[in-house]
């Protein structure tokens, strides 16, 4: 088998607009992945089988594509060990799939190249794209479209999965955003996105990045008074982060909150 960490990732902004010509919400984002990460085992055998998680549906889907776009049949064996908490807003799945499309990719007399299996990705997920590229990058469109970053490198992250918070679905949180009229402005927000990143120089410019526009939680005002500079909700939630300059602070931190939720601390990767 070869095997690959599939890091989770962090929205270090998520600003979310109108509907598209596609039927999706326009949205900016930065992407940025973290230590944290599942592992991913892939061998060539007999029938597609994924084992190792038995709720998954995302790796034997892209998998499953690959195999049709260059005409052979699914025979491959995938063995997943998760780490990253399930329906966190942190990548998890997206990341597996996009691990295991690099590796059964690897595996084919003639590989696709990055540009094509962006395409089966992007079919997949939106967040999948980003997962078979290194940095941290800025989703645009459906989030699928990106253009590499450069921001600050191994600043500590605090990530705190509250208790007795069950993850909405993506559809209802979507739905809750246009109900309260959410895009309005979108394009204002976007320019200043834009404006802040530019002037990205230190982590502590990260401070600057506009805050989530698909939903809060009490739990970044608690990072924030524990040091860090910046805290928000990852995605859709329910997971929330701090970035924290000083990697002490992080671990205070970490141990501070650990009556909300489950705690880790980890570190911003490429």
């Amino acid at each position: 088998m070869t095997s690959r960490p599939a890091h989770a990732k962090i929205n270090l902004a998520l600003l979310v607009g109108p509907v598209g010509d596609g039927g999706k919400h326009e949205v900016m984002t930065v992407l940025q992945r973290i230590d944290l990460a599942d592992s991913i085992e892939l061998a060539v055998g007999e029938a597609l089988t994924v084992v190792g998680f038995t709720d998954d549906t995302i790796v034997a889907r892209a998998l499953s594509a690959l195999a049709t776009v260059v005409g052979v049949e699914p025979r491959w064996v995938v063995r997943v060990t998760k780490e990253i908490p399930v329906s966190a807003g942190l990548g998890g799945g997206s990341s597996d799939a996009a691990t295991a499309l690099l590796l059964a990719n690897e595996s084919l007399e003639s590989p696709l190249t990055l540009e094509r299996l962006s395409v089966i990705a992007a079919e997949i997920g939106a967040d999948v794209p980003f997962f078979l590229r290194e940095g941290p990058q800025l989703g645009t469109g459906d989030g699928s479209r990106l253009t590499p970053l450069d921001l600050p490198e191994g600043f500590s992250v605090v990530l705190v999965l509250p208790d007795n918070v069950s993850k909405e679905s993506t559809a209802s949180v979507y739905a809750a955003f246009d109900e309260r009229a959410g895009a309005e402005g979108f394009a204002d927000r976007c320019v200043a996105l834009r404006t802040a990143l530019a002037a990205v120089r230190g982590t502590s410019d990260l401070a600057a990045l506009p805050p989530n526009d698909l939903t809060i939680s009490p739990l970044a005002e608690r990072l924030r008074r524990s040091g860090a500079i910046r805290a928000d909700v990852s995605g859709a939630g329910p997971c929330v982060y701090g970035v924290f300059v000083y990697p002490d602070q992080a671990h205070e931190a970490c141990r501070d909150l650990r009556r909300f939720g489950r705690t880790w601390v980890t570190t911003a990767c490429r």
